[in-house]
């Protein structure tokens, strides 16, 4: 176990998954739980405290009700922020999860200087946009979990297009976390063979789609809240690559300076995560059509930066 502590913002199904999987795993010595529902995160700590005890875990889960108790983290999560309600616009959710994360920086930073973020919360590179700006960190500090989710997606819907390789099965998605995500079919493998070589265009097409889509699906289908189990695991597997300094190559949402031609704006790359955090931005060759989509997600994205420099970051 490492004796390093980690903070968690935000302890609904994602938060709470997540500092379940931490503690019962013996990832770190400490972990601070915070949350605006102050009987919620406490009941959610006493709850995971008694997971370990069972799983005879050396973690230990406190709930921070005060900010100064919330300090000397190695790594925080904010998962913080609301989800988009009826009647409500995307420019009204955006706002308002900006608001959100910059109120949550602005509380945390200052105990908490040497910290690595990682930011979960949707819109997701938008978010890390605004972490970043609130925060004044480098960018290999402040890091959006989505890509290692997305890819897991598409590593399912694979295995359910072939019916085998099962834990064999390399999916890469890069671009923003949302509808114009690039799944990269020609960097995905199963056991090493591409996925080319398996399917068809057609089914390789209808993989793509259904990786855009596979939040979208979650949530149909339960009607109420989103994803919970692998954003909660992927995010475990970023932090895993910090505290243990493992060099492991993720897709992460990561400020942009120069790579893939951009500037100043937040994408998900393959990076080298160590206990830097980022450590290496890793750009692939991509081919023409690559590209355009990839500049098709990152104007997506810019989209909700020039909102949020008119409405919020500029006022």
């Amino acid at each position: 176990m490492n004796k390093k502590t980690i903070g968690i913002v935000g302890v609904g199904n994602v938060g709470s998954t997540l500092a379940f999987t931490l503690a019962t795993k013996n990832i770190c010595s400490t972990l601070l739980l915070k949350d605006v529902r102050e009987n919620f995160v406490q009941a959610m700590a006493l709850d995971i405290s008694q997971a370990t005890n069972a799983a005879r875990s050396k973690t230990i889960t406190k709930a921070c009700l005060k900010n100064e108790e919330f300090k000397d983290c190695d790594v925080v999560i904010i998962t913080a922020g609301i989800a988009r309600k009826p009647g409500m616009s995307r420019d009204d959710l955006l706002l308002t999860n900006a608001k959100i994360m910059t109120s949550v920086i602005n509380d945390i930073l200052p105990n908490n200087k040497n910290a690595i973020f990682i930011i979960v919360s949707n819109p997701l590179d938008v978010m890390v946009y605004i972490a970043l700006k609130a925060s004044n960190l480098p960018r290999n500090k402040v890091i959006g979990m989505a890509g290692i989710l997305d890819s897991a997606r598409m590593s399912h819907f694979i295995f359910e297009k072939i019916g085998y390789g099962q834990g064999q099965i390399e999916a890469s998605v890069m671009g923003g976390h949302g509808d114009d995500m690039v799944p990269l079919a020609d960097f995905s493998t199963v056991a090493g063979v591409k996925l080319d070589e398996l399917l068809s265009k057609e089914d390789v097409d209808d993989i793509v789609n259904k990786t855009k889509n596979g939040g979208a699906q979650i949530v149909k289908l339960l009607e109420t809240g989103s994803a919970y189990y692998a954003p909660a695991y992927s995010t475990t597997l970023m932090i895993e690559a910090i505290l243990e300094d493992k060099k492991k190559i993720y897709p992460c949402a990561i400020m942009l300076e120069g790579e893939y031609g951009y500037e100043n704006i937040v994408s998900g790359v393959p990076v080298m995560l160590g206990s830097n955090g980022v450590e290496k931005v890793i750009e692939l060759n991509l081919k023409e059509e690559q590209k355009k989509q990839f500049a098709k997600s990152v104007s997506s994205v810019q989209e909700l930066v020039d909102i949020l420099e008119e409405k919020f970051l500029n006022n």
